[in-house]
């Protein structure tokens, strides 16, 4: 079964849009490799409050783990970019069996 990796970091959203919509091709390039180690979704979300999350589907830990060491070159600069203040805090999420799924074709 698959989990869902979330990623947060102290940062600045509108910084995040606005190099993501200047050049939507670093990005997507980043993404376009998440993708070759497996990876299912994606999404980043901002907060009012200086907070940026990533919010992905993975098949495992190993695979987002994988994906990350080898484009840390690649995403590092960008959290420099966003004034991110601390390190990223990795979770993992499995789903729980609670027989009251809605969405996500439950």
């Amino acid at each position: 079964m698959s989990v869902i990796m979330t990623m947060s970091v102290q940062g600045d959203p509108a910084k995040m849009e606005q190099i993501a919509g200047e050049n939507p091709d670093r990005i997507r390039s980043i993404a376009e490799r998440a993708k070759s180690h497996g990876l299912i979704a994606h999404r980043f979300y901002g907060s009012d409050d200086g907070q940026i999350m990533v919010v992905d589907e993975w098949p495992d830990p190993g695979s987002f783990q994988q994906f990350f060491e080898e484009a840390t070159p690649e995403i590092q600069p960008i959290m420099q970019e966003v004034g991110a203040s601390s390190e990223p805090q990795i979770t993992f999420w499995r789903k729980l069996e609670t027989h009251d799924d809605v969405g996500w074709e439950s």
